[in-house]
């Protein structure tokens, strides 16, 4: 069996699986039960001055029969007292000593109300803190939240307030409503952070009711943005995690949130450079008990590999991650159709002669049975036929010879005497 403890800048856990700050660690009750499941962690959900909620507060975006593709709630950070929340957090850290409890902060930007809540947190037995500069409704309007974690100079103050005060490692959670979540990265770690983590939710409306107009969800007919997260943001939050790894000027360990499902795709966020993968919309859906299928997919992964610990796995992909001005030109790939898994559907065609290069032949075999065949020295490898093919092997994408030696744009740039934008970052 594989070692799956990791340690994220001092914080140690039993695995690598922790709760996202939200409605599943928003009591001690429900972190005790996450930890009897097999939760290696748990961010509490955020804590600061309690607010009033409304209802209702959550909606789903389901697609082509998967329910809860995305999720969107228009809910805010904890409307119990603070009191209780510390309470229920010393209560928890003492029956589960050795899982992580990390606290989620938010205050307005007060170097007194960061010194004030830290200590509070950090008095009750907490292994971090988690600075809350993501969630991108309600609170932001008060000028907290993603308004704070839009404006590097906010969060690098922030931060730097609370390391003040902090003997605990503090974790900066990033919003991804902004253009380059880098800039906030490095502002985060101007400030002393000890970790990242990303992403938070993203700015959405979940939909309309085309018979009663209102937005979904709404408050007795009127609709407000929210926060998306769930599978559908998960190609967002790995690009943002591999932008931030791959960055020499941030070098910080990553906590990775964005719709992990299954172990699969933690082992895509830990490859990609995250540490830790937290989880929300998959526990909302399934339950905490989806974390027994989480922890046996990777220990068999890594044990499969020969991988000792699960800290080995930690960036791995992050080298083969650049920019496109750094991709080979000269690299060919094209698709190959094998006719006797084929089952003459045509999507591929349709595909490819509607909307991509139209490449792939309709012909007949001497017998006179339909087949397709890629005209090889058309098709550019957009890889769209097997993309859209229903049929596992049906279509592969072949590597072939181009017969021209590697050549990157930035190469071919540089040969032909021009600065390209990305060689000026």
């Amino acid at each position: 069996m594989a070692d799956l403890r990791i340690n994220l800048a001092g914080i140690e856990s039993p695995n690598p699986f922790w709760l996202a700050s939200a409605p599943p660690t928003n009591s001690g009750y429900q972190v005790q039960r996450a930890f009897e499941a097999g939760w290696g962690g748990a961010v509490w959900k955020t804590l600061g001055d309690p607010i009033l909620n409304v209802t209702s507060r959550f909606a789903a975006v389901s697609f082509n029969g998967q329910r809860v593709a995305g999720f969107n709630n228009i809910e805010l950070i904890t409307d119990r007292p603070l009191e209780v929340n510390l309470k229920e957090i010393y209560e928890t850290k003492k029956r589960f000593p050795n899982h992580t409890i990390i606290a989620s902060l938010m205050v307005e930007p007060s170097q007194e109300k960061w010194h004030e809540i830290v200590k509070k947190v950090e008095d009750v037995g907490v292994d971090g803190l988690e600075l809350n500069f993501g969630c991108p409704h309600g609170m932001a309007e008060r000028g907290m939240g993603s308004a704070s974690g839009q404006v590097p100079e906010l969060v690098e103050k922030q931060t730097y307030w609370a390391k003040e005060a902090a003997k605990t490692p503090v974790i900066v959670k990033l919003t991804p409503n902004i253009t380059d979540i880098t800039v906030t990265a490095e502002a985060a770690v101007k400030g002393g952070a000890d970790a990242i983590s990303m992403i938070n939710t993203i700015n959405s409306l979940a939909g309309v009711d085309i018979d009663s107009w209102n937005t979904i969800p709404h408050v007795g007919g009127i609709g407000a943005h929210g926060g998306y997260c769930g599978p559908a943001v998960k190609p967002i939050a790995l690009h943002m995690v591999g932008e931030c790894a791959r960055n020499p000027r941030i070098n910080i360990p990553i906590s990775g949130i964005g719709g992990i499902s299954n172990w699969k795709n933690a082992v895509e966020f830990l490859l990609m450079g995250a540490t830790s993968v937290q989880v929300c919309t998959a526990a909302m859906h399934h339950g905490f008990r989806i974390v027994e299928d989480m922890i046996e997919g990777l220990d068999h992964y890594l044990d499969e590999r020969g991988i000792a610990s699960v800290m080995d796995l930690i960036g791995k992909s992050v080298e083969k991650y650049s920019n496109w001005g750094d991709l080979d030109l000269n690299y060919k790939v094209v698709a190959q159709i094998n006719n006797d898994i084929c089952i003459n559907c045509n999507k591929c065609h349709i595909a490819c002669e509607d909307t991509s290069h139209q490449c792939i032949d309709m012909l007949k075999d001497p017998s006179g049975n339909s087949l397709l065949k890629v005209r090889e020295e058309d098709c550019v490898g957009c890889n769209l036929c097997a993309i859209v093919c229903p049929v596992d092997g049906a279509i592969d994408m072949i590597e072939i010879p181009s017969g021209l030696p590697p050549m990157t744009w930035n190469e071919r740039q540089a040969a032909l005497g021009v600065v390209s934008c990305e060689s000026n970052k």
